[in-house]
């Protein structure tokens, strides 16, 4: 996925369509000189639609196009004909889209299905025709409702990658590394703070032809809930993770701070995160030798973490069945 062409925030003027006027008319033919009312109802606006489509993976198709304007609905018409209820637009977005009110940023749905509609901005109703309004005390009303006005809204859409595993660390922990080794994805990788600068996917094939879907998450660092470096843009991409990989590089001074402070930045963007699935990884272990990697699995025993290098492929297989056996059998979540 190219990241000039991963786009995960849009925000559009979405104008829905007027109701149309119910119709003022009687019914009038050749053996009736003065029938009583018949005007039909007028038609309803067009609606703004979201649809989910699985094939679909970023929002790009949306970026440029800042109103998204629907079709109004026609008049009533005489002999009680309805008028035509106006054309809905229908946008297509990825599963994981969520819809929001630009100025409260409020959510309003997530779009999850392949296939699954939502209205995003309801159109106008159309006005009742004077059939209606027809009485014992009045039965020629010479009036009928005018068609509710569109509404027209700022919205916002936001994309929550969805994936089975995300990676979770901070940067140059060396998650763009193992997503270019256990599968076909070609992230950029470099020795630089915030190489990945948009979410990455890959399919790792798995034993018997049997596969999943990793996803390389932005480097998180301290105090990004709060927005601080590539801020919490990127933290509700875990969100839709089943299950979290946590890694930490074997050159950092304090592990077990490092995984703390990483699962306090996901505990401040959102609490549920910590009910997920959850592995510790201590990535670049090629850097230890055999004593210190014993030294630390000791440490860190109750994390039960899995040491791997993805230079040289050490751990890598044990890694992958691991998360294999976490998506596919119920799994008890780290403390």
């Amino acid at each position: 996925m190219a990241g000039s062409n991963f786009v995960d925030y849009v925000k559009i003027c979405c104008r829905s369509g007027k109701g149309g006027a119910g119709s003022v008319h009687f019914h009038r033919d050749r053996k009736t000189a003065k029938g009583g009312p018949d005007g039909g109802d007028g038609g309803r606006g067009g609606h703004i639609i979201l649809r989910g489509n699985k094939q679909l993976w970023t929002l790009l198709h949306l970026k440029y196009r800042k109103h998204v304007i629907a079709e109004a609905g026609g008049m009533g018409l005489g002999v009680l004909k309805h008028g035509k209820n106006g054309k809905d637009i229908v946008l297509e977005v990825p599963l994981g889209t969520v819809a929001k009110h630009a100025e409260t940023m409020n959510p309003l749905f997530e779009i999850t299905q392949d296939g699954e509609e939502k209205i995003l901005v309801s159109g106008g109703r159309g006005g009742l025709g004077n059939d209606h309004f027809k009485s014992p005390t009045n039965q020629a009303p010479r009036y009928a409702q005018p068609g509710e006005p569109g509404q027209e809204e700022w919205m916002v859409l936001e994309l929550k990658v969805l994936a089975d595993v995300g990676l979770v660390g901070f940067p140059n922990a060396g998650k763009s590394t193992l997503l270019s080794v256990v599968s076909a994805a070609k992230p950029e990788i470099a020795d630089y703070p915030f190489t990945t600068l948009v979410p990455n996917l890959g399919i790792v094939s798995y034993r018997d032809h049997q596969s999943f879907i990793m996803a390389d998450i932005p480097g998180i660092i301290e105090g990004a809930a709060e927005g601080k470096g590539l801020g919490s843009r990127f933290l509700r991409h875990i969100e839709r993770n089943s299950v979290l990989l946590f890694m930490v590089a074997a050159d950092e001074m304090d592990h077990r701070k490092t995984y703390e402070i990483l699962l306090d930045e996901l505990r401040r963007h959102n609490p549920e995160l910590l009910a997920k699935d959850r592995l510790l990884a201590i990535s670049k272990s090629d850097l230890l030798d055999q004593e210190l990697q014993a030294e630390l699995a000791h440490d860190l025993k109750d994390l039960h973490p899995v040491f791997l290098s993805s230079v040289s492929q050490q751990g890598v297989q044990a890694l992958k069945d691991q998360l294999w056996h976490m998506l596919n059998a119920p799994s008890h979540v780290v403390d």
